[in-house]
This record gives structure tokens, sequence and C-alpha cells, in this order.
């Protein structure tokens, strides 16, 4: 259970690591850059340690999907993208995905 709460800890990081990017401005915007930096580096981490008992096929989907998720949550409530039925029906689809790859993970 450890492992996925690294995984779960490495895609908000990865959240993190996004949306810094969007100010970065060329990785001239110092405080910016090194916020992607040390995302980065933290995301990357703990996806490493969650790989060690969790398939990395599976933890490396997990991840991503994470920090897919929150990205577009942030554009969505941060950032004026757009809401529509259809994003969220795709969201949850990629939520159920998620909860598939933990319930047959066997880890």
């Amino acid at each position: 259970m450890m492992a996925w709460g690294l995984l779960l800890l490495g895609g908000l990081a990865e959240i993190g690591f996004t949306t810094c990017l969007r100010f970065v401005d060329g990785f001239r915007n110092v405080p910016w850059t090194l916020g992607f930096l040390v995302a980065v580096a933290l995301s990357m981490t703990l996806l490493h340690l969650a790989a060690r008992t969790i398939p990395m096929g599976t933890a490396y989907a997990v991840w991503t999907s994470i920090g897919a998720l929150g990205t577009v949550a942030i554009g969505m409530i941060w950032f004026g993208e757009a809401v529509t039925p259809l994003r969220i029906a795709l969201v949850l689809g990629v939520v159920l995905c998620i909860a598939g790859l933990k319930l047959t993970s066997g880890g």
C-alpha cells in the first residue's frame, strides 16, 4: 500500500511540474523553472520508488494518468479551459482505468 501512496504523490508532483511548465517562459523565469525542476525530480523519484513494488507498466500508466487528470482539472479550474460533458465523461473514463489497473495489479 505504501508504494501506491508514493505513486499518488509522484502523480501530484507531475501536476506540479506541468503547471510550472506553463510559466517557465523558455526557462527564463527562474522561480518557475526551479519549481519545475524540483517537481520533475520529486515526481520521477517517487515513480522509481513505487515501481520497485508495482509493475512498471502499471505504475507508469497510473502515474501519467494522475498527472494528466490533475493537469486537465487545473486547466479547467484555474485557466479557463472548456468544461463540457464529454470532457468530464472522458476524465471519468481515465479514473475508471486507473482503478482497474490498481485492482488488477496484484500489488
